[in-house]
């Protein structure tokens, strides 16, 4: 089987996917994550800063060295919510270029969010009426299929690093600021919310490490096991219970807990917020977990061209 990377550069990480694929089967050969922020500010300044970048660059770096050690038949790299909405772009388009030889592709959220849906998809046996929910660092894909195999697709600026940045300042955070998170994400969802055709049938699926952190803490696990979080199902009274105690703790008391991956230690708040209002607000009970996601769906539609 011929084997595809695919890299995604989003606000909070950078991934790297290096996979055979097979039909509509992804088989993995490395599953990488860097945490560099690189959307840090970017809700304030409409810019990357050059620390921000240094450290997307070293990541990079890292990946180049990774792929080597590859038979790679093609290379491709997204770069997703933040890129879409700074100044700067160009910077970081052409450092990628110089450290990895292929230029970053800055898909609209449209794209991002039908990458998403087959990706996710990919790894589950689920039929009939779907909408999956992608919660990233700046966005939040939302994708729902119609009965003709169309596609519904949103993006919305609702992220789990833009929440935090915007809302949640204190360690905790307080009452006030999480009713305002809170609300942003409503009125954001409830717009977005109209143009879906949920039915009491629809299964909600839920990608991205909020969802899978949330999930590993609704499970009870003591270290993040992927094959566990895959495919399980996490009830809304599952995930009020987890989000309020993620936002109860300190950013150091959720460093402790074994399953929570360093760099979302002070943005799994406003993710687990995202994840909850989201499914308040669309009237769903439970939500069914994925571990697949853009990456498997870069790497699929490589595989399948």
């Amino acid at each position: 089987m011929p084997t595809f990377a695919a890299i995604d550069c989003g606000t909070n990480a950078i991934r790297l996917l290096i996979a055979a694929v097979d039909g509509n089967t992804v088989t993995d050969h490395l599953r990488e994550m860097r945490t560099v922020r690189l959307g840090e500010g970017v809700d304030a300044t409409g810019e990357f800063s050059d620390t921000a970048l240094e450290r997307t660059f070293a990541a990079c770096r890292e990946y180049a060295e990774m792929l080597l050690q590859y038979e790679i038949a093609e290379l491709r790299f997204i770069a997703t919510s933040a890129s879409r909405d700074v100044s700067n772009r160009g910077a970081f388009i052409a450092g990628v270029k110089e450290i990895l030889g292929v230029e970053p592709e800055v898909i609209g959220g449209d794209q991002e969010a039908e990458l998403s849906y087959r990706g996710a998809l990919s790894g589950l046996d689920v039929s009939g009426s779907v909408l999956v929910s992608d919660i990233g660092g700046g966005s939040t894909e939302f994708v729902m299929n119609r009965p003709d195999h169309s596609l519904v697709l949103e993006s919305v600026n609702i992220g789990c690093v833009r929440m935090t940045e915007r809302h949640l300042y204190s360690d905790p955070p307080n009452r006030q600021e999480i009713e305002a998170a809170a609300r942003d994400i409503r009125s954001h969802v409830e717009l977005m919310g109209r143009t879906f055709p949920i039915k009491a049938e629809t299964t909600f699926i839920g990608l991205a490490g909020s969802v899978t952190t949330v999930a590993a803490m609704a499970l009870g696990l003591h270290e993040y096991d992927a094959d566990l979080i895959h495919g399980s199902v996490v009830s809304i009274g599952e995930v009020d219970a987890v989000t309020d105690e993620l936002l109860s703790m300190t950013r150091e008391q959720r460093a402790k807990l074994g399953f929570m991956h360093p760099g979302r230690v002070d943005v799994i708040g406003g993710g687990a917020l995202v994840l909850r209002e989201s499914m308040r607000m669309l009237g769903f009970t439970r939500v069914l977990v994925s571990e697949k996601d853009l990456l498997d769906g870069v790497v699929l539609r490589l595989g399948n061209t």
